[in-house]
């Protein structure tokens, strides 16, 4: 069979230095990638090989290309993401437009896979949003993203983080120190996200005014939640009854977002996460979005290790 050959022209809005990464690094995890000849000559790149090769190859030039010219610097974790979901089929990219919001270092946060593009059109057109899927695929971190832009473009007031507060043998009012500190340590990973995207000298100053407020789920009993962005984190550790009170919490301006990762649960007994969905979904106005592992944005060891624990849960062992 003869050698497919391709020919692909970096536009001119486009520096072939930045496409190309520093000494060359983005165009070598390429070649590493493909068993194809790719040589680069001006502003040509020109790709040989096994047809099915080098349209994979000329998917990720295409993709790096688009992000250049939104004026993104992809690096090497950005290539490793675009060559994972090509290789997996991944039948639409999302494109650098999509971004949600610049961070406070001026990075544009963005969906980078087709199911966390559904995952934002959901929030977006929905009133209730639950994000489910495994730890990797940027539930939480998208729905801060979300909650932030919301905030800024002023379409609601206030953003409320909650997360279940789920003790290990002890107590939470037995434990040293005020109500801030006992909290901080499952509240954490909320403000994490928070600062990555507002800094943390004006993240504090939004949590110090009551703006953004963050808050263990049993806090939102009695409560409305009026002209707010209100993300509920982890959800797979709430009870029926506690996902039931947390929905009714719902307000008029108001969204709401519930993130879970079902098979990470820190309680025994009926879930909260799956009685919502056996009794919610198909109402309108309330969207489920399943992320996988072709959603996870982490290191790609992350993949793998969830495939693994899902190959072992099936009896089977995964391809290494």
């Amino acid at each position: 069979m003869n050698p497919t050959h391709v020919r692909l022209t970096i536009p001119d809005t486009v520096d072939p230095a930045a496409l190309m990464g520093p000494t060359d690094s983005l165009l070598r995890g390429v070649e590493r990638a493909f068993d194809a000849m790719i040589t680069v000559r001006g502003d040509v790149i020109s790709l040989v090989g096994p047809a099915d090769v080098v349209n994979q190859a000329t998917t990720v030039f295409s993709r790096l290309i688009s992000l250049v010219e939104a004026g993104q610097a992809p690096d090497e974790e950005d290539l490793a993401l675009i060559i994972d979901q090509v290789g997996h089929g991944a039948s639409e990219l999302p494109h650098p437009s999509d971004a949600i919001l610049l961070t406070h270092r001026g990075r544009a946060l963005q969906p980078k896979t087709d199911g966390q593009r559904r995952y934002i059109e959901s929030i977006r057109s929905s009133t209730i949003t639950f994000g489910i899927g495994p730890a990797g695929t940027g539930k939480t971190y998208l729905a801060m993203a979300m909650a932030v832009a919301a905030l800024k473009r002023r379409e609601v007031a206030r953003i409320v983080l909650v997360r279940p507060v789920v003790e290990a043998g002890e107590s939470l009012g037995y434990l040293p120190g005020t109500l801030q500190e006992k909290l901080d340590p499952y509240i954490r990973p909320l403000y994490d996200a928070l600062f990555d995207m507002t800094g943390m000298e004006r993240g504090n100053a939004l949590i110090e005014q009551g703006i953004i407020e963050i808050a263990p789920l049993a806090f939102m009993r009695g409560r409305t939640m009026n002209n707010a962005f209100v993300i509920l984190d982890e959800a797979q550790n709430t009870t029926p009854d506690q996902m039931k009170m947390f929905l009714t919490r719902l307000g008029f301006s108001s969204k709401f977002v519930v993130t879970g990762d079902v098979t990470q649960r820190d309680l025994l007994g009926s879930n909260g996460l799956d009685v919502a969905r056996r009794v919610l979904e198909g109402m309108g106005d309330i969207a489920f979005v399943d992320l996988d592992r072709n959603d996870i944005v982490r290191h790609s060891l992350v993949a793998r290790i969830v495939d693994a624990y899902e190959a072992d849960e099936r009896g089977a062992r995964p391809h290494a």
